[in-house]
């Protein structure tokens, strides 16, 4: 179909480049802006960002204490200083077992030599002085490789080098000033940074409804009820799921502290902590925090068992935790796409350093769920979130266009694992035929580009025929992030299958081949759709048959083979304007099919003639439906009628038959 309208460019011209407009500069500027001061203030934010996550975990202790009675400022309290108590006491615990490791490395120098030794004698650690020992050699040669016919002039006697002389050189005895200020100056800044986080968290938990109120005001004050609810259930969400995190990975170090006490390694409280911390870091701190216990364990064993056993307390743990604990404790995911997690981590490692390094994942998380609940900020869920960018009909739209119907069946199978054939059909299939054909209406698919889409719905439809229209086992699930929906824009659940009767007890002249014609309306793709609607009906045991538009014109219809048909269905992806066209249409299958039902199928549910009975009646049709599922119904009900109106009609003649054998039989 050729491209039509002022926008339309010469075949084989390149639109130029449009140049951003003034709204996307200011995005871009404000992206700036905030990237800087984050980068500048982040003395400033990160305290903050500390206070926040850590509010999120002492609020449902808070909570907790009030509903036993407590007013909310001893509440806080006393959360506030069961969480310092907690603090304090790692840090006592990482501070002593430090210490005691300090004192005890001299005597794991003899163990390290003498592997190091070890190493060298063999072949492996010999290969080193191997390559410089031939590689002096071959300079050699290289050097002193006489002329031809010319015997090498003698070495010239080496001159003896000075001696240096020896200079040493003594620092004067620090100050007890120098002394303090080498030890005090370094907690400075930690101790402050704890001050402001503290104070901060106190504010937050005493006025988490007034800030909660302020963020509704900034982001949704439009819709109170909606933002409020939505506000209040990401604070529990997040609150679950950082507590979760930290519960787990507590219980993680815990795990690997014993591991290392039984197999022997020195300080393995200090190492449970060191491990429990880096699993906030995706992916690597595991691996990280395991490189020091190893090394140690190598330095202290003089052979190498407890190395080993080391590696497999930290190859079979972690696997264990991160594929079986946290799938069943999370749900299916927490709700961040890995690719995300891992480019948050590099730009908040870039931005604040260690420290941007381990709230990474936790920040991440909070963008999402904002953007999950605030619209203004949807833009985080779509580059965050493991949640498709597209939905499920966008999906199928792009992969016709991109003539990779393979990977839409693909995901089309996935999709039928939770739901019923009529119900991907309805929700994406269907929806993605409006797609196209609202392009065919604009003029921008090409007539060979229309044709292939044509043909691979055909191909899908007729690769599914072999699924049949059930609902499957519900599965649970969900994400720390939010509820887990079926797909974006698919509705939170599936929709329940109606039920059909069964097979056997429709009329036989429903079940054969011309039961009902499934005729197609004027447009490019409707005989796709009639094609799904036939499908279906054969699936549950209606005879089905599907026709182009063209066979029921004003020229052709007198031709229709109508021998058999009960029921026609009409099916329109798009139909705009005065529906004539339609009502000439109905009033000539009237004409050749007297008696037969009609049906319309009006694709998109928002159109005119659904919602205006009077534009209905004007129409003539008996039947019109917005979806696969509601013809399907229609035709069953239809067919059911008529099995329930065979069995009256047969009932009335048995009772004639014997009415009439009793005036027979009465004397006269």
């Amino acid at each position: 179909m050729p491209e039509t309208g002022p926008a339309a460019a010469p075949r084989n011209e390149v639109q130029p480049v449009e140049a951003p407009g003034l709204r996307g500069l200011l995005t871009l500027a404000t992206a700036v802006v905030v990237v800087t001061a984050l980068a500048v203030g982040k003395d400033i934010f990160i305290p903050i960002v500390l206070a926040m996550l850590l509010g999120f975990v002492l609020a449902p202790l808070v909570d907790l204490l009030r509903r036993t009675g407590i007013g909310r400022v001893p509440a806080v309290v006393a959360a506030v200083l069961l969480a310092i108590t907690i603090i304090g006491a790692l840090a006592g615990l990482i501070g002593m077992q430090a210490a005691e490791l300090g004192q005890d490395l001299p005597r794991y120098q003899t163990t390290v030599r003498e592997k190091v030794s070890g190493l060298r004698e063999t072949a492996i650690g010999r290969l080193p002085e191997l390559v410089k020992s031939f590689g002096r050699e071959m300079e050699k040669a290289t050097d002193e490789k006489p002329a031809p016919g010319q015997s090498a002039p003698p070495a010239p006697p080496a001159e003896p080098e000075p001696r240096p002389l020896p200079v040493e050189v003594h620092a004067p005895d620090p100050t007890p000033l120098q002394l303090a200020q080498r030890f005090l100056v370094p907690l400075v800044k930690p101790l402050a940074t704890t001050g402001i986080v503290l104070v901060v968290v106190i504010f937050i938990l005493l006025q988490r409804e007034d800030l909660r109120d302020r963020m509704i005001r900034l982001f949704g004050s439009r819709d109170l009820h909606k933002t409020t609810v939505a506000m209040d259930d990401a604070a529990r969400r997040l609150s679950r799921y950082f507590l979760i995190q930290l519960g787990l990975n507590f219980g993680f170090g815990v795990l690997i502290a014993l591991g290392l006490w039984a197999i022997g390694v020195p300080s393995p409280i200090l190492w449970g902590i060191v491990t429990a911390l880096m699993r906030f870091v995706p992916y690597i701190g595991s691996i990280v925090s395991a490189v020091l216990p190893a090394a140690l364990a190598a330095a202290v064993d003089p052979g190498w068992t407890m190395l080993l056993w080391t590696v497999a307390l930290f190859a079979i743990t972690e696997p264990l935790m991160g594929h079986v604990v946290e799938p069943l404790v999370y749900g299916q995911s927490t709700g961040l796409s890995p690719f995300a997690v891992v480019v948050s981590a590099i730009f908040w490692t870039w931005l604040w350093g260690p420290i941007g390094l381990l709230l990474a994942t936790p920040l991440t998380l909070c963008l999402v769920v904002l953007g999950r609940h605030v619209e203004r900020l949807e833009f985080f869920d779509v580059l965050l979130g493991d949640r498709p960018a597209l939905s499920p009909a966008e999906n199928f739209y792009q992969r016709m266009l991109a003539g990779d119907p393979d990977e839409a069946e693909e995901y089309a199978e996935q999709l039928l694992k939770e739901r019923s054939l009529s119900s991907y059909y309805d929700e994406v299939a269907l929806k993605g035929l409006q797609l196209a054909a609202n392009d065919a209406k604009r003029g921008v698919l090409s007539e060979g580009r229309l044709e292939r889409i044509k043909d691979a719905i055909k191909g899908i439809v007729s690769d599914l025929s072999s699924y049949e229209d059930v609902e499957p086992a519900a599965s649970g699930g969900g994400s720390a992030a939010g509820p887990k929906p079926a797909e974006k824009g698919m509705g939170k659940e599936p929709p329940v299958a109606t039920p059909v009767p069964p097979a056997e007890t429709l009329p036989p002249q429903w079940r054969h081949g011309n039961a009902i014609l499934c005729i197609a309306g004027r447009g490019p793709l409707d005989e796709a759709a009639s094609g799904m609607l036939a499908q279906l009906l054969q699936k549950h045991g209606l005879g089905s048959r599907v026709l182009p538009h063209d066979a029921v014109s004003r020229a052709h219809i007198g031709g229709l083979d109508d021998e058999g048909v009960a029921m026609v269905c009409i099916s329109y992806l798009e139909i705009s304007g005065s529906p004539a066209h339609l009502r000439y249409l109905i009033r000539r299958l009237k004409q050749r099919l007297p008696g037969a039902p009609i049906l319309v199928g009006l694709w998109p549910a928002e159109d005119a003639v659904l919602s205006d009975p009077s534009l209905r009646q004007f129409i003539g049709a008996d039947y019109y439906v917005s979806s696969l599922r509601e013809g399907l119904q229609a035709c069953l009900e239809a067919a059911q009628k008529a099995s329930d109106g065979e069995g009256e009609a047969k009932a009335e003649i048995v009772a004639e038959r014997e009415r009439s054998a009793e005036r027979v039989n009465l004397p006269a």
